[in-house]
């Protein structure tokens, strides 16, 4: 199940609540001895904080007997569990560290099954028709940066789009299209987050132009929501 980080006033003008509660279990099963049992070791994390409806629970798949589950499935659940606790922890620490610019719509963080999607508005970070960030961009990235950072055995994918306008004339000699516009926005991106110390084994850039877009580019409020940077973060 997706989730985002985006609170509609519209949504809670319906009743529903701004904060929530969270619980979060993680739960291994481990052999005692030759007895054949099982001992269920849980630990749960409850977090409160602005947030849509809905409650996220993350199953492991306790079994009763510890002989009926195998040594590759154990260590898959454990795997599978060590990703969505961390996936988890990477959605709180963004939302607080870029919450004055959800609260603006203009960075919106999706959490999906096996990874976190950070979108930001192409304004926030670039002025129409450049591919270099301007110094309110780099201010808005810099308080992610601590999150990505910290990050080991992640791919932090950058990805540039574009709408569907062609490349104006002043510019076509260096973005001869929207591939290479959102494509050298992405590189932008990727460099300043290598200069601020993301490793950059983890860090990928792609250029997307106009062929992915998530909204009809027939109107001025489409176009805009096509116009934008994705940073995605994923398990390697």
């Amino acid at each position: 199940m997706a989730r985002s980080s985006s609170c509609s006033p519209t949504r809670r003008r319906r009743g529903w609540q701004s904060r929530r509660e969270r619980v979060i279990l993680a739960a291994a099963v481990l052999p005692e001895g030759g007895q054949g049992g099982a001992r269920l070791l849980a630990t749960a994390l409850v977090r409160r904080e602005c947030m849509r409806s809905w409650k996220l629970a993350v199953p492991i798949g306790a079994l009763a007997l510890a002989g009926c589950v195998s040594q590759q499935t154990y260590d898959q659940q454990v795997q599978q569990t060590q990703k969505t606790v961390a996936l988890e922890q990477q959605y709180l620490a963004l939302n607080q560290q870029l919450r004055t610019e959800i609260a603006a719509d203009q960075v919106q963080i999706r959490q999906l099954s096996d990874r976190l999607v950070v979108t930001f508005v192409d304004e926030i970070l670039f002025a129409s028709g450049s591919a270099e960030m301007h110094a309110k961009g780099r201010g808005t990235l810099a308080q992610a940066v601590p999150t990505l950072a910290a990050l080991s055995g992640h791919w932090i994918s950058v990805q540039g789009y574009t709408d569907s306008e062609p490349i104006g004339p002043a510019l076509r000699g260096r973005y001869p299209t929207n591939w290479d516009l959102s494509a050298a926005r992405a590189v932008d991106v990727v460099r300043y987050l290598q200069a601020q110390g993301v490793d950059p084994t983890n860090l990928v850039a792609a250029g997307y132009g106009q062929y992915q877009p998530v909204a009809p580019n027939d109107t001025a409020q489409g176009r805009a929501k096509n116009r934008r940077i994705e940073v995605v973060l994923r398990v390697k």
